[in-house]
């Protein structure tokens, strides 16, 4: 499959030559001669230092503490002649040692990271000209220029021409799950790839921004008659650190070097010190402290005689073995032991330590912040109809009165689509609610070659057992395999068209006119398709219960079974329809068209026009998906509450169930309490609200992101103080720089060790504000996971880890420590009367 593109590149970095001064910009196809501004080179460095800053910027990270410093004072003081108490190398060697492993520890680390760019900006990559396609390194890229991209090659930001492709971006991201792509639509009539250079067309690109979810374009070509113009959004775009997962595409260079959008997001995590390594430093203090007393009072048993300011220095130098420079050595090895025994226990195969240096943090810690980890899906529920895998329920959605109960073995989907039992206006619900759900959605069906079936033509065939999902969310696919499960298949999909198999094997055809994406802001996704049977057309909308009771027609039941599926722990989107005429669609269309070429307030634009036409729209069904948390889940908690750790669950589903899961996971007890926090908007209802907060005891503590963003506002102290005598906090609704708040509020209002558990991208902010970051590897991607100090594959293994490892980390690093001070003041102890007598003879 060949795909050619008018391809956006999106490369990793992102700020142009004016460091920041981002501004649009016009790139003509195949002519970066063109260019209207100088734009950064394509390079990628992620290296710390380069030739002149290695040596000072590695003494300098050594010395800024006092316990390398004192050292190195002390080795400099031998230079002087009065001072000197022996050969130089007694004092430098040791100093030396510990230098020259720590310059070596990151030389290497350099060097890896050197090599891993050269490999990167010299990977080969082959860019269209008139002379055909010619090869090119990466780092020579630049804005204007077509590149040529095959499977499993990182692009660097395109927009597909020829059909459609799939983009992986986990690593972007953090989202497993396969993004389709979309082209230019009036480059897909040309010839061959060859022929873009011959067309008179150019981009126009918003300035780089951090959003990796939106894009704002137009593409223009200028010698067609009239001349075409066609807008382009995040749908057309594949940014850098993205792979793709099938065919080839071609695409045209936008962003470059400092201005990718991976560039941009990249955050540098601080670094963290460990507490054990705080307290050495201030016990180092102490020591040298001590160190300074004993000097003084043997040069006053001399009565201070003579030169005796140089003797103080003198007694200084002799009894400098109070600090022990083999303490820094002694921890340093001890820790790269700990994570060692960590990486190797065979009880939570798969742990990862990226921070060697806090492996004793982990047994300090005082609260666990975490987002509920899982897997997905379950049960799909209509207004008028419930499903449980085999179980189906009836309801009368005039009367809200139950009918009748069958229950069978057997799947349901032989008897949802016949209904010889049930009345024709339910069954006819039942259907179309069903369909609803089968299409509006972003699946497309993959079908990949079992090692029998020719790849072609098992799609030809719509071949089951090689038919794989993919979508940009899990719980999409989920709903998707629901609708397999009771008889209604997804089979095909491409840009323009959508199959679906009956149970009778017919072949169901519908044109794609239009998709709206889900974002967050919106809270929900809608389709228009044209049946091609009956030419029907019919738009289609799924989104959150709060979006959606404003845009459905009135009803009786809604609100009620939204509650109802949240207490039992289920993700809830409501599904709506509303029939289209010719007309109305028409009509609609030229707007829409309009309004996505503006350049300016794009967005509002676009939203304004799509809520023209949300309005009364017919209520189908409600659609619930289940988290179920990981094994051994609940044992984790209750070890973790009996080790006096308070854990508090840091999550975006709504109050309810989050409350649900919180009790599923036995995060509250049954003998405690829950005071949920009413919404508050103003201070003087978050004072109330915090009055009434305060008369209760022993009480577990749940609260929204709108409400606790109007505490923090106002009341932050009061608010945390309380908050912190609570067993267990759970936050519903909670974005991403929330969680980092809230760790941070912690650290600063309890001076306690906090440790942020998480498994999505949404969760790396909380993980590296955190003391320590734990990233469980789940459905949500590695990006958690990578961006973790610590990481291990299920939630379980969190016990253990902090139970064991943590614990005994840090009682082996004091032990260790403790020795080692104690046999330095027990040799300095014993130099105190040797050195007496001796002044006194």
């Amino acid at each position: 499959l060949y795909r050619r593109t008018s391809l956006e590149w999106c490369c990793p970095w992102s700020s142009c030559c004016g460091m920041g001064d981002f501004r649009p910009r016009t790139v003509w196809l195949g002519h970066p001669e063109k260019r209207e501004q100088r734009y950064p080179r394509n390079v990628i460095n992620n290296q710390k230092y380069n030739f002149f800053t290695f040596l000072p910027g590695v003494l300098f990270n050594q010395f800024k503490y006092f316990f390398n410093l004192y050292f190195l004072l002390l080795a400099c003081s031998q230079f002087v002649n009065e001072l000197r108490l022996g050969a130089l190398y007694t004092y430098w060697v040791p100093l030396g040692f510990v230098l020259i492993i720590t310059i070596v520890r990151e030389a290497v680390e350099e060097i890896r990271c050197f090599l891993r760019d050269k490999e990167v900006n010299s990977q080969i990559y082959s860019k269209l000209s008139t002379r055909g396609e010619l090869l090119f390194t990466l780092k020579d890229s630049a804005a204007g220029v077509f590149v040529t991209q095959k499977t499993e090659v990182i692009c660097i930001s395109p927009n597909a021409i020829r059909g459609s492709c799939f983009l992986r971006t986990d690593q972007l991201d953090g989202e497993t799950d396969w993004k389709l792509r979309l082209p230019v639509a009036c480059t897909q009539r040309l010839p061959t790839a060859a022929d873009l250079l011959q067309i008179r067309s150019y981009v126009y690109a918003e300035e780089p921004n951090i959003d990796i979810h939106n894009f704002i374009g137009t593409f223009t070509r200028e010698d067609g008659d009239p001349p075409v113009n066609e807008s382009l959004s995040i749908e057309n775009t594949l940014w850098a650190s993205t792979v793709i997962a099938s065919g080839t595409v071609v695409g045209v260079v936008i962003y470059t070097g400092k201005e990718l959008r991976s560039v941009m997001n990249t955050s540098n995590p601080r670094h963290k010190i460990g507490l054990f390594d705080l307290e050495v430093n201030c016990l180092t203090k102490i020591l040298f402290g001590a160190l300074v007393v004993v000097s003084l009072v043997m040069v006053a048993l001399q009565h201070f005689a003579g030169r005796w300011y140089l003797q103080i220095f003198r007694f200084l130098l002799l009894f400098s073995n109070i600090v022990p420079i083999s303490l820094r050595v002694n921890l340093d090895m001890g820790k790269m032991v700990f994570s060692w025994m960590i990486k190797n226990d065979a009880k939570i195969p798969g742990t990862v330590v990226r921070a060697s240096t806090i492996p004793e943090q982990l047994g300090r810690i005082s609260y666990l912040l975490t987002d509920k980890t899982g897997e997905w899906p379950l049960c799909v529920r209509s207004g008028t109809v419930s499903y449980y895998s085999t179980c189906i329920t009836f309801y009368s959605i005039s009367q809200n009165a139950y009918i009748s109960s069958l229950r069978t073995s057997a799947p349901p989907s032989r008897r949802m689509f016949a209904a010889t039992k049930v009345r024709k206006t339910i069954s006819s619900r039942v259907h179309e609610a069903v369909k609803a759900i089968a299409l509006v959605h972003n699946v497309t069906p993959v079908y990949e070659a079992n090692g029998v079936t020719d790849q072609a033509e098992a799609e030809q065939h719509y071949e089951d057992t090689c038919r794989v999902y993919q979508a940009s969310s899990p719980d999409e696919v989920s709903l998707v395999q629901w609708t397999e499960s009771v008889g209604l298949t997804l089979v095909g999909r491409d840009q323009s068209s959508m199959q679906l198999r009956t149970p009778s094997g017919q072949i169901l055809n519908f044109t794609i006119l239009q998709i709206f994406p889900f974002t967050y802001e919106s809270k929900r996704m809608g389709i228009i398709v044209r049946d091609e049977s009956t030419g029907e057309i019919t738009f289609y909308m799924k989104g959150a219960d709060v979006v959606m009771a404003g845009i459905v027609q009135y009803n009786d039941w809604l609100e009620e079974e939204c509650g109802n599926m949240a207490r039992e722990g289920l993700r809830v989107l409501v599904v709506a329809k509303k029939s289209l005429t010719e007309e109305q669609y028409q009509d609609f269309e030229a707007r829409y068209v309009q309004a996505k070429l503006s350049v300016h307030d794009r967005s509002l634009k676009v939203a304004t026009v799509i809520e023209s036409l949300e309005m009364e729209m017919e209520l189908l069904c409600l659609t619930g998906v289940e988290d179920q948390l990981q094994a051994d889940v609940r044992p984790t908690l209750e070890i973790l509450r009996n080790a006096g750790i308070k854990v508090w669950m840091l999550t975006g589903d709504k109050l309810e169930t989050a409350t649900c899961t919180a009790k599923n996971a036995h995060l509250v007890t049954r003998n405690q309490d829950v005071h949920v926090f009413r919404p508050v908007t103003t201070r003087s209802e978050a004072h109330l609200e915090l009055n009434a907060f305060r008369r209760k005891h022993d009480c577990a503590l749940v609260i929204s992101g709108d409400s606790l963003e109007v505490c923090l506002k106002f009341y932050e102290y009061e608010f945390m103080e309380l908050a912190c005598q609570c067993p267990a906090v759970v936050c519903c609704r909670c974005a991403p720089t929330q969680k980092a708040q809230i760790v941070r509020l912690l650290q600063e209002c309890t001076g306690k060790l906090t440790c942020a558990v998480g498994d999505g991208g949404n969760d790396v902010s909380m993980i590296q504000e955190a003391d320590c970051g734990v990233g469980v590897e789940g459905k949500e991607g590695k990006q958690a996971s990578l961006a973790a100090d610590f990481s291990v594959t299920q939630f379980k293994h969190l016990g253990r880890l902090l139970m064991v490892h943590g614990r005994n980390s840090y009682k082996r690093s004091a032990a260790l420590s403790q020795f080692v001070i104690h046999r330095s003041l027990c040799i300095s102890t014993m130099q105190v009367p040797t050195l007496y007598i001796y002044m006194n003879n």
